[in-house]
């Protein structure tokens, strides 16, 4: 099993030099992600947040809202470990430009994207759990993250499934 610091409920990072996962430890992000707030959690597998390259292995149960948004001067990349989910490329109106459906290698599906910096993006998960490693460089900078003025705040539970239901 893996060891880690907690930095919130959300994140953790790994504390060991090397990182090596299985199956174990998906579980155990599962269930670790099942009982928070968001139904999501993250491990981190660089060693802080001002590490020049991050790479967290991060998991969403369905029904994990991703509110779109965007990365200023920062490119991600994901590949998908387990489940499906649709990534949905925006303009800067909120107008839908592209689906990408996602799903493990071997589904059928597209299993890896690149991001460019500055597009909206969000991911709908679309199987009971969605799990993906994501790079990005660091370091972690709130504010290099703006959220699009078009899709409505986590915090308004009805307004984001009316939204997620329009966007599909």
């Amino acid at each position: 099993m893996i060891s880690f610091s907690e930095e919130s409920e959300e994140v953790l990072y790994t504390s060991a030099d090397i990182t090596a996962l299985g199956q174990g430890d998906m579980d155990f992000l599962k269930d670790r992600a099942e009982n928070t707030a968001r139904r999501r959690c993250r491990l981190c597998t660089h060693p802080n947040p001002s590490s020049a390259l991050h790479e967290m292995l991060i998991v969403h149960a369905k029904g994990a809202y991703v509110r779109p948004h965007k990365h200023i001067g920062k490119a991600e990349s994901h590949h998908v470990v387990e489940g499906t989910a649709n990534a949905l490329i925006f303009d800067n109106f909120g107008n839908v430009r592209q689906t990408i459906n996602l799903g493990s290698h071997g589904s059928g599906k597209l299993f890896y994207y690149r991001m460019p910096a500055g597009i909206f993006h969000t991911l709908v998960i679309t199987s009971e759990w969605f799990i993906f490693h994501e790079t990005t460089t660091g370091p972690f900078d709130r504010n290099k993250t703006v959220f699009a003025p078009w899709s409505p705040d986590e915090s308004e539970p009805e307004a984001v499934a009316r939204y997620i239901a329009r966007v599909l």
